[in-house]
């Protein structure tokens, strides 16, 4: 097996062994990009080698020092690009920030450099997060490397896809209703979006504030529990972010199901789920239940008006957020402008993407005067029914398992012009933003020769048992053994 296609915690044994060194891993993954991504398009740019092999020498500095390093010293990763990174082009995938360099870090980007680990690429992803299948990006498509005429889900798109391609060990997304979640499913990998509050959003360029999160897109759910416990914990510069002690995550992996109570809400199951993805989540929860965790039916009843309620919520946010975005602070400035207002004008309507005006007139229109109790106050209201109904499970279960998306990987154009359908492909992740509650979406199987994800739902800071039992169930399993049929990687 090739470096670029070990974990995190294979290749920590192997660096802090010296059986490879930190350049040379580094080197390989910029190989591996070299071969794939012209298929893949999983990548806006890549970061120059130089640096990235510069970092790398650091981490082999420190390991033939014999200083105690951090799991992730040495590991190349990739970052979504909304993820502000200081003076290295962060642009959202769209045009109107298509220079844009900030001048500080995320703290997330912050604490991975701090961890050691190295940066080779911004990955694509839907225009400002928003899109289900990264096609809606301002520069490219990109494909989904179990079939590249196949999205890879969206808007964390290109996170996704460059583990998945073995064009880096881990990466970051964010998920503001499934983001992270949904692509993972489609692309065979392991998606976390953590409790809002775990992890700051500091230098996360806003699309939805109450629903953005940042979290790890990994190769299995060891690698998650290593990134989340680097990037997790309070940041003064986010007042939003959670002073709970952070837990050490790998301790929860056990491997161990015995007495852990497994919800399954009936709603998750109905119309519009796939009868193979059905049948393969359902024998994932029986293998959960035979290896002694405690199922039963659990009920969610106000399921059907979160995908409404959240186009509206996160619509109005974005229409708010994206305001900033004119030609007089940040990126593409209009420059054949009459004055100032039809610079503004003239700057967004180019700058924009279709999608990205669609939700910005959405939300304007349901925040509007008159409009404001019909649409979005009610919204909230729905918002509160949602979060209750998992309020009252969580009384009698430890997390909830369902389909992380209704069907694998869809082609390539085949709902581009039906914004509706596209939104549905959400539904089944949607709940869990609205709630604020962490997820994690696990390979269970294959449809068509496409992997299907198994999500589980916890407990408000219930990472660690999302965690034990993802974990479990993955070793029990074994789909994450099997890779897809890439040029350059051993078929499955």
């Amino acid at each position: 097996m090739s470096s670029y296609q070990k974990t995190i915690h294979e290749l920590h044994e192997l660096l802090i062994g010296k059986e490879i060194s930190a350049q040379e891993l580094c080197a390989d993954v910029y190989a591996r990009i070299e071969v794939v991504e012209d298929q893949v398009k999983a990548l806006v740019f890549t970061v120059e080698r130089d640096k990235a092999m510069k970092d790398a020498q650091k981490a082999d500095t420190r390991i033939a020092a014999g200083e105690t390093i951090s799991p992730l010293t040495g590991i190349p990763m990739v970052l979504k690009d909304n993820i502000c990174t200081k003076g290295i082009k962060t642009t959202c995938a769209s045009r109107i920030l298509a220079e844009f360099r900030p001048p500080y870090d995320a703290h997330v980007a912050e604490e991975l450099a701090q961890a050691g680990a190295v940066l080779c690429g911004k990955t694509n992803m839907d225009e400002f997060a928003m899109g289900s299948s990264t096609e809606n990006s301002g520069y490219f498509a990109t494909r989904n490397p179990w079939d590249l005429s196949r999205v890879p889900g969206g808007s964390s798109g290109g996170s996704a896809a460059a583990v998945a391609a073995d064009e880096a060990v881990f990466s970051l997304g964010s998920d503001t209703g499934g983001s992270i979640r949904q692509p993972a499913s489609f692309c065979g990998t392991v998606g976390l979006k953590p409790t809002y509050g775990l992890i700051s959003r500091y230098g996360l360029i806003a699309y939805a504030s109450s629903l953005d999160q940042i979290g790890p897109i990994t190769k299995d759910v060891t690698d998650a529990a290593l990134v989340l416990k680097a990037i997790a914990g309070y940041d003064r510069k986010d007042s939003t972010s959670s002073s709970m002690p952070v837990p050490d995550y790998q301790a929860a992996l056990t491997g161990e199901l015995r007495g852990l109570k497994v919800g399954v809400p009936r709603e998750y199951f109905g119309p519009g789920l796939e009868p193979e993805v059905k049948e393969c989540v359902e024998k994932a929860i029986r293998l959960m239940e035979s290896m002694g965790a405690q199922v039963a039916e659990a009920a969610m009843p106000h399921t059907e008006y979160a995908l409404p309620a959240y186009y509206l919520i996160a619509s109005a946010e974005a229409s708010s957020n994206l305001a900033r975005f004119d030609g007089v602070r940040y990126g593409y400035r209009a420059q054949e402008a009459e004055d100032v207002v039809s610079m503004f004008q003239k700057t967004r309507r180019y700058g924009f993407g279709k999608e990205v005006k669609r939700r910005i007139m959405l939300g304007t229109y349901a925040l509007s005067s008159g409009y404001y109790d019909a649409y979005y106050l009610k919204a909230l209201k729905v918002r509160t029914l949602v979060k209750q109904d998992f309020d009252r499970a969580f009384e009698k279960f430890d997390l909830l398992a369902a389909p992380t998306a209704s069907h694998p990987a869809f082609r390539h154009g085949e709902k581009v012009d039906d914004p509706l359908a596209m939104y549905l492909s959400d539904v089944l992740t949607i709940p869990i933003n609205l709630a604020g509650i962490p997820a994690i979406s696990v390979p269970c199987g294959f449809v068509r020769d496409l992997p299907v994800g198994l999500q589980l739902i916890g407990k408000p800071f219930g990472e660690e048992t999302l965690l034990q039992a993802s974990f479990a169930y993955e070793k029990a399993a074994g789909w994450g053994n099997i890779k897809p049929n890439l040029k350059g990687v051993t078929g499955k």
